[in-house]
């Protein structure tokens, strides 16, 4: 007589955590595609490539900062003080410009290392919480920049300059090229070297990985450094596109737009992984977000409002996830 080999279903729990699992790694993607689908239905106007445009060049500075804020929460870290890097150097560059872009490109992004290390010298070597070692800079970046802008909007008329944030190479925005050849740099970067793995390695289990005899304090000091420099540099290309240098306001919750872009896009607040391609798509669903909102005449504060809803919904999805 033939025997049946019965297979025990699921139990609710590990169904959950399947679902979780899911969600976290594919579930940015998803929503991008039923975003898409609701705006080509429902909003005007969406199909062109005006629109598309549009949308792409105002994710592009969400996009590169995300980038670098996703490595620092693969190692358990945060950096709050992203938008005040961007808005140091926004304040730097109407005082280098005259010696050229380049001059006040790289005067810029070298304060954006700075901050970096100054970041990354608290956390690692002073063992002070990422949290309140960023918040500091939070505060006294922006302070910092409106002393050196003397708290003044400049307009700014260098061609080659305001090229960066409004030009095109090959009909795609200079601004997107840059995004997507960092994106890919730091995918590269997490995938392909031996820091990317040590990164995974400390945001996985620190003190294994000191143990191990891995550079923690070096890989600490890095990410935040590389999350600098990639906050400057997206300073310079949101200058760039709004022609003015304006420390007031650029960079103003900047922080909350990349670190909701990472935590959607799959990267656990946890450390231990990074999502590169899925931060990217954060990027865009919060532009989608954003720009949907306000076709469908809602305020800005409801887009706010929203982003802090889903920064819950994936905490809470990556908590399922871990929880078994």
């Amino acid at each position: 007589m033939a025997t049946e080999e019965l297979v025990a279903p699921a139990a609710p729990g590990e169904s959950r955590v399947r679902v979780a699992a899911w969600l976290q790694n594919y579930g940015v993607y998803l929503a991008v595609v039923v975003l898409l689908l609701f705006n080509v239905v429902f909003t005007e106007n969406f199909l062109t490539a005006g629109n598309f445009r549009t949308q792409l060049v105002q994710a592009a500075p969400v996009a590169i900062v995300a980038l670098g804020m996703a490595l620092v929460i693969g190692t358990e870290g945060i950096d709050l003080s992203v938008g005040s890097v961007m808005s140091v150097a926004a304040a730097l560059i109407p005082l280098y410009l005259g010696a050229g872009p380049a001059t006040a490109v790289v005067v810029a992004v070298l304060a954006g290392v700075l901050s970096g290390l100054f970041s990354g010298f608290l956390v690692a070597h002073l063992g002070i919480q990422p949290i309140i070692a960023t918040l500091a800079l939070l505060v006294g970046g922006r302070g910092l920049a409106l002393v050196i802008a003397h708290g003044q909007l400049v307009q700014l008329h260098n061609r080659d300059f305001l090229a960066l944030g409004t030009g095109d190479l090959f009909g795609v925005p200079v601004m997107v090229l840059i995004a997507a050849v960092l994106a890919a740099l730091a995918g590269l970067l997490v995938r392909r070297t031996t820091f990317g793995r040590h990164l995974v390695a400390v945001g996985g289990n620190r003190p294994a990985a000191t143990l191990a005899g891995l550079p923690v304090k070096r890989v600490l000091v890095g990410v935040y450094v590389i999350s600098g420099a990639l906050a400057a540099v997206a300073g310079v290309l949101s200058t760039a596109r709004l022609a003015a240098s304006d420390p007031n306001d650029l960079g103003l919750l900047m922080e909350l737009s990349a670190i909701t872009a990472v935590v959607v896009g799959g990267t656990p607040l946890t450390g231990g992984r990074v999502r590169v391609l899925g931060t990217v798509f954060g990027a865009l669903l919060m532009q989608l977000v954003h720009a949907t909102l306000i076709k469908h005449d809602l305020p800005d504060s409801a887009a706010q409002m929203v982003q802090a809803a889903i920064i819950v919904a994936a905490v809470y999805v990556a908590r399922e996830r871990s929880s078994r």
